[in-house]
């Protein structure tokens, strides 16, 4: 399974090239230290997808949860320890999949170049990698982030985007990493790939108050979410966030959100904010399916950039679960 690059107009590699360089990371950052890396990545990131396509979601959701707490740190990836709970087990990690991919990947790489290449950038490359085998964009990534030494399953829980969070408080919480609102209706794109588990939007089904439907929620898409999900104490069952499409990466998600399908109530609260409302709409039309792939690109290129570590700075983690 080939990954087939999308071509990109020079306004996003204008974009990079100048994010990357507020970053102090470089498109080649390796092309002396380990010239396949990429290529490593890509051929083992096919192998990946070709086995197991459910997967690109759950992986580009790694990248998210790492890049909102600490910064693009590879942190997310760290195991808890004796005296210290880790990220990865903060409550809205528990349902975070794709860590024995990423020590896959990462064992490629100790394999051909030790030592060289950083968990944060084997996690960033394999989020673009996971998109692009989905059908999606590709775009260039710049490198040299380096592996934070902490990881805290309190700053996850109060500093990650919640599910049921509305537009200003997505927003606030968005710009404190730099990112703007469009970033923020953009990025929830990321929702046409991956499933969640019932506890994550089953408050919207069952009001424990009134035992009424969520009123954003569409009353036929409830009924058939409450079909999956049989009481709030539904704690195994998964439903598809882009029903129908869940494993391609598309624009199918914004035509839900435009139907009142959105699955979380952070994707419902889209279409309270005009200027979010505005891009739902406009891109829910399939007509603008390319300018949707354009800015998707650009605001991962952004996000890549939150809080990188660079030269001196942290390590080189030798296993991504563990510091050295």
């Amino acid at each position: 399974m080939a990954i087939r690059p999308l071509l990109l107009p020079l306004a996003l590699l204008a974009l990079a090239a100048s994010s990357a360089a507020v970053a102090n990371l470089e498109i080649g950052f390796y092309s002396k230290t380990c010239p396949d890396a990429e290529k490593i990545v890509r051929e083992e990131m096919a192998k990946i997808i070709a086995v197991a396509p459910s997967l690109a979601g759950p992986l580009l959701r790694l990248h998210f949860h790492d890049c909102f707490v600490r910064g693009c740190d590879a942190s997310v990836l760290l195991e808890s320890t004796e005296g210290n709970v880790a990220e990865k087990d903060a409550k809205p990690n528990k349902s975070l999949r794709g860590f024995g991919s990423v020590e896959r990947v990462k064992a490629k790489l100790e394999a051909a170049c030790p030592g060289v290449v950083s968990c944060a950038d084997v996690l960033t490359l394999m989020s673009r990698d996971a998109v692009v085998l989905a059908k999606g964009p590709s775009w260039p990534v710049a490198l040299g982030r380096r592996d934070g030494r902490e990881s805290s399953a309190a700053e996850a829980s109060s500093q990650l985007p919640p599910a049921s969070g509305d537009v200003p408080l997505l927003a606030k919480i968005f710009a404190s990493k730099g990112l703007g609102l469009k970033d923020l209706v953009v990025l929830s794109g990321a929702h046409t790939l991956g499933t969640a588990h019932c506890p994550s939007f089953v408050d919207r089904l069952y009001n424990t108050t009134d035992g009424l439907v969520d009123p954003s929620l569409d009353s036929e898409y409830a009924d058939k979410l409450r079909l999956k999900c049989r009481s709030v104490d539904d704690r195994a069952m998964l439903s598809e966030m882009d029903p129908g499409s869940f494993k391609t990466f598309d624009t199918s998600y914004y035509r839900h959100v435009a139907k009142r399908r959105g699955l979380f109530r952070s994707d419902a609260a889209l279409l309270f904010d005009a200027d979010t409302r505005d891009y739902v709409q406009r891109i829910a039309t399939g007509k603008f399916d390319a300018e949707f792939f354009r800015d998707f690109s650009a605001s991962m290129t952004k996000m890549g950039d939150v809080g990188v570590l660079t030269g001196t700075q942290g390590e080189i983690r030798k296993k991504c679960y563990a510091l050295n």
